[in-house]
């Protein structure tokens, strides 16, 4: 059988990981990396409205919400975009309060938290509604629900949070963020 002459034959003959320097000469070690950069946040990270909270790869929620699209019940008039512009927002607070990518337990709680999935009032339905309109194309709507979800709330595993989800749907609709917007 014939073999391709980019592909060598023994593994030896394989490129290797060597520096390619002059006998005698080494590269210095490296320098701590120093955040003087314009842009870079010196120090904690700001808190306050309009921050939110930074997480790794935070991006990968609207993947999941995408994944998650036939678990989401709308209400009537309510845009397919905005409800997943909601859930990936809530999704992504909840990994970046434990400091890593969103995961579907992410994804699960903030249908939950946002009455996607589970048994839900009419008037948390309207609520929702109105908080959420535009939501795919402002990130405010995002960010206002997000700054009424308790930490404590979105942190409880999905199985704990079901039970909890009612509460949790008076207090967001007691909550100012639908008529702020």
């Amino acid at each position: 059988m014939p073999t391709d002459p980019f592909v060598t034959a023994i593994p030896a003959d394989s490129p290797r990981q060597a520096q390619n320097l002059a006998p005698g000469v080494s590269l210095p070690p490296a320098r701590p990396s120093v955040g003087d950069r314009p842009g870079e946040v010196a120090g904690p990270w700001p808190r306050g409205a309009g921050f939110g909270s930074p997480g790794p790869n935070i991006g990968f929620a609207l993947t999941l919400v995408a994944r998650a699209r036939s678990r989401i019940t709308l209400a009537p008039n309510e845009h397919e975009a905005d409800a997943h512009a909601l859930v990936a927002a809530v999704a992504m607070k909840r990994a970046s309060l434990f400091g890593r990518a969103p995961v579907a337990a992410d994804v699960s709680c903030a249908l939950l938290v946002l009455g996607y999935e589970g048994p839900t009032s009419s008037d948390f339905l309207e609520w929702r509604i109105l908080a959420g309109v535009d939501a795919a194309h402002d990130y405010r709507p995002g960010q206002d629900l997000c700054a009424q979800i308790s930490p404590e709330d979105i942190r409880l595993d999905p199985r704990d949070l079901a039970p909890r989800a009612e509460s949790i749907h008076q207090h967001l609709r007691a909550s100012p963020a639908a008529t702020d917007s």
